[in-house]
Order: structure tokens, then sequence, then C-alpha cells
């Protein structure tokens, strides 16, 4: 069985959230909830939210062990853009891209 959680419209860019996600894919939630806990970025944070609530998911919804449940996989998908723009010199102005990301953890139980 699987449980998953989703973040929506996160305001940081997909790219950067994508680095950390390797750290903790295919590792038991435990481990990877204190990993996430210790990393300095920004998007550590986000992600390490994200996995509680895939934990509380499947510790209500699903009925399943919370202590054999593995991060199955983590999906960054890129959400809509803000477009902003900043004065330049000589009266020009030049685009501002703020980017937003949707977050999904799944998590599943461990077949042993």
């Amino acid at each position: 069985m699987e449980a998953k959680a989703v973040a929506k419209y996160v305001r940081i860019s997909p790219q950067k959230v994508r680095k950390i996600v390797g750290a903790v894919k295919g590792k038991p939630a435990e481990i990877g909830l204190n990993i996430l806990k210790f990393m300095p970025q920004k998007s550590a944070g986000l992600v390490e939210k994200v996995l509680k609530s895939a934990i509380s998911n499947a510790d209500q919804n699903q009925n399943m062990d919370v202590d054999a449940l593995i991060i199955r996989n983590i999906l960054v998908d890129q959400g809509p853009t803000l477009k902003r723009f900043r004065a330049r010199a000589r009266g020009r102005g030049s685009r501002i891209l703020k980017r937003t990301s949707h977050i999904t953890v799944i998590v599943a139980e461990d077949a042993v």
C-alpha cells in the first residue's frame, strides 16, 4: 500500500528542490526525516514538512505501520511562474521569473 502527500504552489524553484531529493529517496522514512532535518537548505525544510504529512496520511488513512515505511518516490514538478518586472538602465524593464513547485512524496510499507 502507498500513501502520498502533495504541497502545491510552494514558492521555490523546482531545480533547488530536486538537488536534495536524491539524498532521501528510497530510504526509510525515519532516516529520511533525520537527513532532511540537518540539511541547511530551505528546500529541505519544505520536503520534510511534506514527508511528515505523507507519514501521517499513511498512519491515519491507510492504517500502515509507521516504523516500516520507506520513501518510495519524491516528485518535484514546476508550478505556475509569477512574472514580475524590475526597472533597469535607460528606462527599460527586465523580467523576473518567480518560480513555484509542486512537491509530491509517496511512502510505502517495506515488503520485508
